[in-house]
């Protein structure tokens, strides 16, 4: 078994890199564009630049390191700079599936496809994997594009779902909600958090694990992976405050339309993972074990 990961320099992929190159017997090419962020952390694992935009150098890659699975964690996943920069995200979350699609035909590699909940509408949830899409963004319309060809791939695919993914990674610039809810508290700044919009926010480690058990059971077929439980950003920063012990008092609850950004967000989707559990084996932490996992690996390194 050889898997080739895209993305390897963001959250996921740096989290799925992690865990592969620990599995006996598997040979993992990591790929993404730029130099590779884990090359003083991992240094045993192979690493080959690759921009999935260009179709030639994915024709070229996937042809010389004959992967027999594909894991696609690269994609535009800031909303906002997607509803702003369109033809950018179509580029990086749709032109660059072809390509993949493409290549993996060619050669008969199980292409692994990693989506997202934005492809739904937000009327309801939490969601299976049969609901109807509808997205209310444009990152939303490309990432259902992108499902949408790889539905069409003549050779096997899986598309694996996820929501709200959070974690930290080596030399990553975004933060995530824990780790803003905990700094602004320590700081004694009040914060405004969202307290209708529901989601199933997903550990990166347990969705990096998700896609390894899909890949090793030569998963085909759509998946939901995400945490169980529906919560609120509000209720999230309420279980973050509780964790650390700070003061919940600077966490105001509002509603959506206090902000004003560019993409409109789904107001309730979240996941029913039934599916994931049962076939693959799928089990993933609740959201206080994600707050203790990223406190244990932020706090070691401060």
């Amino acid at each position: 078994m050889k898997i080739l990961v895209t993305g390897s320099n963001g959250l996921l992929g740096q989290k799925v890199v992690e865990l592969l190159q620990r599995q006996p017997g598997l040979e993992l090419v990591a790929t993404s564009r730029g130099p590779n962020k884990l090359a003083g952390l991992l240094p045993a694992v192979r690493f080959v630049a690759l921009d999935v935009t260009d179709r030639a150098q994915a024709q070229r890659v996937v042809a010389a390191e004959k992967p027999t699975h594909l894991l696609h964690t690269a994609a535009m996943t800031n909303v906002d700079e997607c509803e702003l920069q369109q033809a950018a995200c179509w580029q990086h979350n749709v032109t660059a599936v072809q390509h993949l699609v493409e290549a993996c035909e060619q050669h008969q590699v199980h292409l692994l496809h990693v989506s997202t909940d934005f492809i739904f509408s937000g009327e309801e949830g939490p969601l299976a994997e049969d609901a109807a899409p509808g997205p209310v963004n444009f990152y939303g319309e490309s990432k259902l594009a992108a499902e949408q060809l790889v539905q069409q791939c003549r050779a096997p695919w899986a598309i694996l779902r996820t929501v709200l993914v959070y974690g930290v990674a080596h030399e990553y610039g975004r933060t995530n909600l824990v780790l803003w809810v905990r700094d602004s508290l320590r700081a004694g700044k009040p914060i405004k958090v969202v307290d209708d919009q529901y989601r199933t926010p997903t550990l990166a480690e347990d969705l990096a694990l998700g896609c390894w058990l899909a890949a090793r059971h030569n998963a085909t077929g759509i998946y939901h992976l995400s945490g169980q439980e529906l919560l609120t950003p509000y209720q999230m920063a309420l279980q973050t405050a509780a964790f650390f012990q700070l003061d919940s008092r600077l966490i105001e609850r509002v509603d959506a339309s206090t902000f004003t950004q560019p993409a409109r967000r789904p107001a309730r989707t979240g996941f029913l993972i039934h599916k994931a559990q049962q076939q693959l084996g799928y089990q993933p932490r609740s959201f206080t074990e994600g707050i203790a996992l990223l406190a244990r690996q932020t706090e070691a390194s401060v």
